[in-house]
């Protein structure tokens, strides 16, 4: 199955940024991807959460999910698209939420970054957790046949996340990031290829790239990356692109054959 992961420079306009999005799937789509990942806030990105959070959306009246679904249905293309911050009855604040539109245009799943990202790097403090509320749950998905399990950003800091999803049989994990230049320099490749190799699963890593609103500086580096760690398919180090690969069920079963790590844990 071919897939792509979309690397994207967002600001606070949301039509320029459905704009700036809309070109980059429909790239994906003429090489023939069934499946599009875009990065955490594709449709906003403010300089701080605290601004985000005012603009969180009616999860059933949200402008961003319909041209999610209006993008999926056109393109006939599935797309993953987070994080996007929604609100629902009986939440106290909203959630950062990666949502799966299949190609018909349906929202299939939907998962609520469960690590909230609070710390203080990159000449900045972060406290995702003032605005925003966190998950309680993993999220597995079936794409076409294939398992995914979600995630997004921080989230990618938590290996037991990962080993939840392998241990349910997940082919791919999805991570949709906004990685701060400084965190992303130093650990974004180490940790998307460790994830990978460690559970002998693909990684699609879709992630924000370039200068934000406030001055937040984000990596970039959106990559594919197979279940030996190899990388696939990586998205130019600047500016706005998209990485193409093929997902080969018969790769991931051959590296469980030839070292199945998975079978060996002795701790679960």
């Amino acid at each position: 199955m071919r897939v792509a992961v979309v690397q994207m420079n967002s600001g606070q306009d949301k039509q320029v940024n459905f704009a700036r999005a809309s070109r980059l799937l429909a790239r994906a789509r003429q090489q023939d991807a069934r499946w599009a990942v875009l990065p955490e806030n594709f449709s906003f990105m403010a300089g701080d959460d605290e601004s985000r959070a005012l603009l969180a959306e009616n999860f059933d009246h949200s402008e961003t999910m319909e041209w999610l679904r209006d993008q999926a249905r056109s393109l006939g293309m599935g797309l993953i698209a987070g994080g996007v911050l929604l609100r629902l009855k009986g939440w106290q604040k909203p959630r950062n939420i990666s949502c799966v539109i299949n190609a018909k245009g349906q929202c299939v799943a939907r998962y609520a970054k469960m690590h909230l990202f609070d710390a203080d790097v990159d000449g900045g403090c972060y406290r995702e957790s003032d605005a925003i509320e966190a998950g309680d749950e993993p999220c597995i998905v079936d794409l076409d046949g294939m398992l995914a399990g979600l995630s997004i950003c921080y989230d990618l800091r938590f290996p037991e996340l990962y080993r939840y999803y392998a241990s349910r049989h997940c082919h791919v994990f999805v991570v949709t990031a906004a990685f701060t230049e400084e965190t992303g320099a130093a650990h974004w490749h180490v940790l998307v290829r460790a994830r990978a190799i460690e559970n002998q699963c693909y990684v699609l890593a879709s992630a924000q790239q370039g200068e934000h609103p406030g001055g937040r500086r984000t990596h970039g580096h959106s990559m594919i990356v197979d279940p030996w760690g190899v990388v696939l398919a990586e998205c130019a180090c600047a500016g706005e692109d998209i990485a193409v690969a093929d997902i080969d069920m018969a790769c991931l079963d051959r590296v469980r054959q030839r070292l199945p790590v998975l079978r060996h844990r002795r701790l679960c």
